[in-house]
């Protein structure tokens, strides 16, 4: 009998949750996040009192990604393991629910309220699960990690709710300067297209028709009649900028700028957009609020609001 190689982790992990045993003894937290958002919004809350490995970095897809064994051994010796849910980690989701019987992993979706998710035509009984493109949705993420590393380490619950609520007040200051800024966009160029269907929250919140070459999951493929179709929706609408996703191949944004092209309307690749990944590590691109402040401004700027060059506080990297 052959095995595959997800076989073979899947055995790995069955050893490993038998034998692994939380690393907490009274020092720091010792915390696993899936995706960059969630990683530095622990960061954020717990301070020196957490120690926090992010499995996905930047350009990483989380729909598309598996877990390796490295992964397999850190999420079992870990105190908490926080995972986004809503179907976003696909290919991991079995793993988790297998090691939420040892009682040390959250999703931290699991309490927001289901009036505020979208749901999707093409994705049948699953809500859509990029919340974090909303810094208002965001704050429920925020307050579920907080009472998440309080439950684990109650004794560090002051400097929790501390850091929190520096960081929620962030958040507001991030969705007044979304609020204005995209504003300022004429409103017959309020339309957004990118490689997938990420933006639907933003969309909704600041008001924007969002057209995605993929659905909401990367793992949905886009046939030659959706680009010939949103090729036809390019030239009807007039829309002058289109725009590829820093974790989704460029691949499919740069036929449909080819085929307007070839039908004699001009298309700009209005700038990279941060979707299901964050910046690169140590910039102020690769914080939650860094990867919505240039997604703001990029989008701003290139459907011709007015924004300042440089972002929210001026932090941005010269020619985001």
């Amino acid at each position: 009998m052959r095995f595959s190689r997800r076989d073979f982790i899947v055995a790995t992990a069955a050893a490993s949750l038998a034998s692994a045993t939380p690393a907490f003894a009274g020092g720091k937290l010792q915390v696993v996040a899936t995706t960059g958002m969630i990683a530095d919004t622990a960061r954020r809350i717990g301070g020196d009192a957490v120690e926090v490995k992010g499995l996905m970095g930047p350009g990483v897809d989380p729909h598309a990604y598996r877990q390796t064994r490295t992964d397999i051994v850190a999420l079992t010796k870990a105190d908490l393991v926080l995972w986004h849910g809503l179907y976003l980690e696909a290919q991991m989701e079995d793993f988790f629910h297998k090691l939420e019987k040892r009682g040390t992993v959250v999703a931290v979706t699991d309490t927001m309220p289901r009036d505020v998710l979208r749901g999707h035509d093409d994705y049948a009984d699953k809500f859509d699960p990029h919340v974090w493109m909303d810094p208002r949705l965001w704050v429920f993420v925020t307050e579920r990690v907080r009472d998440a590393l309080i439950e684990k380490k109650p004794e560090a619950e002051a400097q929790f709710v501390a850091n929190a609520e520096v960081f929620l007040a962030e958040l507001s200051d991030l969705s007044d300067y979304a609020e204005k800024s995209l504003t300022t966009v004429p409103e017959e160029a309020r339309i957004l297209l990118t490689a997938h269907d990420a933006f639907g929250y933003f969309g909704a919140a600041y008001g924007f028709s969002v057209l995605g070459v993929q659905g909401i999951s990367t793992e949905s493929e886009a046939g030659l009649n959706r680009i010939s179709s949103l090729v036809d929706t390019l030239i009807e609408r007039d829309i002058q900028a289109v725009f590829v996703e820093s974790s989704v191949s460029d691949r499919t944004v740069r036929a449909l700028v080819e085929g307007a092209s070839a039908k004699g309307h001009d298309v700009a690749i209005g700038g990279e957009l941060f979707s299901d990944a964050m910046g690169p590590d140590g910039t102020y691109e690769g914080t939650y609020v860094g990867m919505i402040d240039h997604n703001i401004t990029v989008i701003s700027d290139a459907l011709g609001g007015d924004v300042p060059e440089r972002g929210m506080t001026g932090r941005l990297s010269a020619g985001s």
